[in-house]
């Protein structure tokens, strides 16, 4: 009967003891993160209770099961199996733990700093997510060499690895060498201010916002709701626009081809009440000339500002719809067309002939009679 009891009392009572100490913490935690409201701290710590009740049933496991005294030959074996549970969920726990803290202080300064440097908050944002994933890294690295420690065969074999490591590093280098270059460029990407989380960019002609920043790739969420994957490298290398670099302020262009009778004068006016309707416009400034004419049609340009990429995409969807709607009502003959007209022949060639000679349009007109009999 003893032989029973004793694996149940010691393994009942830590977990029992686990889970009055986690209910305990939970319940400080809870209490705290509703008396200090201005800190998401408390909150963020709650989340590490799984990791930490686990440390703490397999530390108690681990101290007690030699009271088992019915384990017999697989005393080690169990032994070296709680060591390794108390290192990965150890191991756990710390990310955890880093995580609520790197998150606690990114959050007191996005607050602080939201509405007078956007810019600068997404940068910060970008920084933290690389450093917390180089800190989980070596965390679970540190806990893995760890785990492969507690087995004799490995320790044995420390020796010979140390005296190979300088070889096995070149070969590890020459092997990896597109991986570091990448995991240095998301280095660079995060603390050369290059391009950060919430960016709107242009990269091989794709137009989209930066949504995710790893040490090796980065991801572009396109306007029609695709993800373009590339790695960081690319940007380390290669040209792209940044339309949220330094202030996200912008022009937009609109063209409009049109006949040659169109009314710019008019068309100035038409644009300064559009812009003043649309509320994406900033205000900033506007302008329409024309900067280019064909044989059938003149370009026309508009330029108008708004405060950010999107804004500035409404602004000029509503500046092209509208002008072409007004134009259609009150001026339709401004919208290009087809001329199916005669030529006008010069004053004083009213006759005109037309014939092809040698496969070449030609066109002559009669002679003025001379009054001669």
């Amino acid at each position: 009967m003893e032989n029973v009891l004793r694996p149940l009392i010691v393994i009942g009572g830590s977990v029992v003891l686990t889970l009055a100490v986690g209910w305990v913490s939970d319940l400080l935690l809870r209490k705290a993160d509703e008396r200090h409201h201005e800190t998401p701290l408390w909150g963020l710590l709650r989340r590490a209770r799984v990791p930490y009740q686990l440390v703490l049933c397999a530390a108690l496991l681990r101290g007690s099961y030699d009271q088992a005294k019915v384990l017999g030959e697989h005393r080690v074996g169990i032994g070296r199996t709680l060591t390794l549970v108390l290192l990965g969920s150890a191991a756990w726990l710390v990310i955890r733990i880093a995580a609520a803290i790197v998150e606690m202080s990114y959050t007191r300064y996005a607050n602080a700093r939201a509405q007078r440097d956007p810019a600068r908050v997404r940068r910060v944002r970008t920084q933290v997510e690389l450093i917390m994933r180089v800190v989980s890294a070596v965390v679970i690295v540190v806990a893995a060499a760890s785990m492969l420690l507690t087995f004799p065969a490995m320790r044995a074999a420390g020796a010979s690895l140390l005296a190979s490591a300088g070889i096995l590093g070149i070969v590890a280098g020459v092997a990896a060498q597109s991986t570091l270059s990448n995991m240095f460029a998301g280095l660079q990407i995060a603390f050369g201010d290059m391009v950060r989380i919430g960016d709107t960019v242009v990269v091989n002609g794709e137009w989209g916002t930066v949504e995710e920043i790893t040490l090796t790739f980065l991801t572009v969420r396109t306007w029609d709701e695709r993800r373009i994957t590339m790695p960081v490298s690319y940007f380390t290398s290669k040209p792209f626009e940044n339309w949220s670099r330094g202030t996200p302020q912008m022009t937009g262009v609109v063209f409009w081809h049109l006949d040659h009778s169109a009314p710019v004068e008019a068309m100035r006016e038409k644009l300064r009440d559009i812009l003043r309707e649309c509320p994406a416009w900033d205000g900033r400034a506007y302008g329409l000339q024309v900067t280019d004419s064909t044989p059938n049609t003149i370009l026309v340009r508009a330029l108008a500002t708004a405060k950010d990429s999107d804004d500035i995409w409404t602004v000029r969807v509503t500046v092209r719809e509208e002008m072409i709607r007004w134009l259609g009502e009150k001026y339709p003959y401004a919208l290009p067309r087809v001329n199916t007209a005669d030529a006008v022949p010069p004053p004083g060639r009213a006759d005109g002939h037309r014939g092809t000679r040698d496969g070449v349009a030609w066109h002559t007109f009669d002679k003025p009679a001379t009054g001669r009999g």
